[in-house]
Parts: structure tokens; C-alpha cells; sequence
């Protein structure tokens, strides 16, 4: 009589892994083959283009050429902070790679207006991998060190000086490049959304006007879109009705009004109120 067992081999219990596979039948978005492309070879930083894909995914996702879109929104698609998704749209905006009319935004599709600065460090950029198979070089002709410091003696260095003050102008150039875009068109808007209702709108963002929000900008208590935002919600709290067209000329301050260094200065003072009201 055999004394051997029989022996069942246990097989591991295999995890079920829930596949995720993308269907049309899902969803899915018509885009213009040209517009497609030209974001993807656009020269944008990963937020922005994070934020652009979003747009165009709340826009002709739902069929839609331009929508009100919420800076959660794109934050939650963009898998970015709001404050993040907030600062690439107005960047986009400012690109005119966004449109944005009466608090809507959308693609814009006039690939020609597009104006993206471009970037010095693409090209130049070598990779570590790029680096493990160059060879050495052969060391078996150099000579001596001490011969080779004789002959390198003797040599002149014949490399033209750069010319005087050429390296302070490209230091200044670099750094003029890496200055943020100022989002000139969320500074319009921001007028419109809030003072738009009491006071003429802003149409035309002019040169004039550019140099206005540059100047303005760094003198906010906040210098940023956030802080000009702050600044006419203030005027819109403490102004007298004058401003706002109550007299027998029916003057009303307009956008140039509010980018005067003295309305904001007012605004701090409390100088366009009945009585002084806290900014």
C-alpha cells in the first residue's frame, strides 16, 4: 500500500483590477485639426497648457464656442490649485491664446493673434542620458603635464571681448523674459464685472491703457489682478453718486479714471466719500 499524499497545488487569489478605458460613447470633443495642433506645439508652461486643454474641454465639450467658466472648474480638470489655474487663464488671456468677452472665455481660434513669447533654454537643453555614451578620449599621445603647461604658455587667447555694457543689456534682456505676462485683459474685465453696471464699459485695451495697468500694477496694495479687483470694489462702496452720474453734467468716471495713480490714492483716503469710509 502507497503511503504517498496526494498533494493539491494552491493557486494565489489574483486582485481584480478595474480597467479604465476611454469610449466615445463617453463623450467626446470636435476641435479644429489646425487648433489642435498649434497647442500642441505651442510654446506654453505645463499649467498653462493644463488650463487651455481645460477650456477647451468646458467649451467644445458642451459644444460650445466660449461659456462661463469657473477657475474651480479648471482647477479640478487641470488637477492644479485654483490660485494656479487662475494665474495661467489670465496668462492665456493676456497670450490671446483665450478669449474673454463679458465674463465667458473660449479658444481663440485667429491662431494669428496668438502672441507667446519665446523660450532660450529650448534647444540648449541636454540630457543626462544624452551624456553615458561619449567616449573618453584617448590619453595615450597627450603629453606630460608638464610639457603641455610649456606649450600653453606660448598661446594667446584670441576670444574678442564682448563690447562694454553688452552684458548688462543681455542680463537686463533675460530678465525682461522672465517677467510674467501681465494679464492686461483680466484688468479690463475685472472693470466690467464690477463697475460695468454703474459706469460706461471697457472695450478697447489700447497702448495707452497697457501703459496705465503697468504703471498702476506695482502701487496696489496687492499687484495683481486680485488687488485691482479689490481696489474698484472699494471705489464701488465709497464713491458719491457723483461718480457715478448723479450731477447736471452727468459725468461719470470710466476705466481711464480708475488707472489714475490719484483715484487710487483717493480710494485709500477716502476722498470720493461723504464721509471716510475704510479701504
Amino acid at each position: 500500500m502507497s503511503n504517498l499524499a496526494t498533494v493539491t497545488p494552491i493557486r494565489p487569489t489574483l486582485a481584480v483590477v478595474e480597467r479604465q478605458v476611454a469610449d466615445l460613447d463617453d463623450g467626446f470633443i470636435m476641435i479644429a485639426m489646425r487648433l489642435y495642433e498649434e497647442l500642441i506645439g505651442a510654446n506654453l508652461t505645463r499649467n498653462q497648457a493644463k488650463v487651455a486643454h481645460a477650456v477647451c474641454r468646458k467649451t467644445y465639450g458642451f459644444k460650445k464656442k466660449m461659456d462661463r467658466i469657473a477657475d474651480s472648474q479648471l482647477a479640478e480638470i487641470a488637477r492644479i490649485s485654483r490660485s494656479k489655474a487662475n494665474i495661467a487663464k489670465n496668462e492665456l488671456i493676456s497670450m490671446k491664446v483665450l478669449i474673454s468677452e463679458a465674463g465667458t472665455i473660449g479658444p481663440n481660434k485667429n491662431i494669428d493673434e496668438w502672441v507667446i513669447p519665446e523660450c532660450s533654454q529650448i534647444g540648449n537643453f541636454v540630457s543626462k542620458s544624452g551624456t553615458k555614451n561619449v567616449s573618453k578620449p584617448d590619453t595615450q599621445d597627450v603629453p606630460a603635464l608638464g610639457a603641455h603647461k610649456r606649450n600653453t604658455l606660448n598661446i594667446k587667447d584670441n576670444t574678442p571681448l564682448p563690447p562694454q555694457g553688452e552684458e548688462e543689456g543681455q542680463a537686463e534682456q533675460e530678465s525682461k523674459k522672465r517677467a510674467p505676462a501681465i494679464p492686461y485683459q483680466a484688468f479690463l474685465d475685472a472693470y466690467n464685472d464690477i463697475l460695468g453696471d454703474r459706469l460706461p464699459n471697457a472695450r478697447d485695451l489700447t497702448d495707452k491703457r497697457r501703459r496705465a495697468i503697468k504703471q498702476l500694477l506695482p502701487r496696489l496694495k496687492t499687484p495683481n489682478v486680485d488687488g485691482f479687483r479689490a481696489y474698484l470694489s472699494a471705489f464701488s462702496r465709497m464713491a458719491r453718486s457723483y461718480y457715478f452720474g448723479d450731477s447736471k453734467s452727468g459725468w461719470r468716471a470710466d476705466f481711464d479714471f480708475m488707472l489714475r495713480e490719484t483715484t487710487l490714492v483717493g480710494v485709500r483716503e477716502g476722498k470720493f466719500a461723504e464721509r471716510e469710509v475704510a479701504e
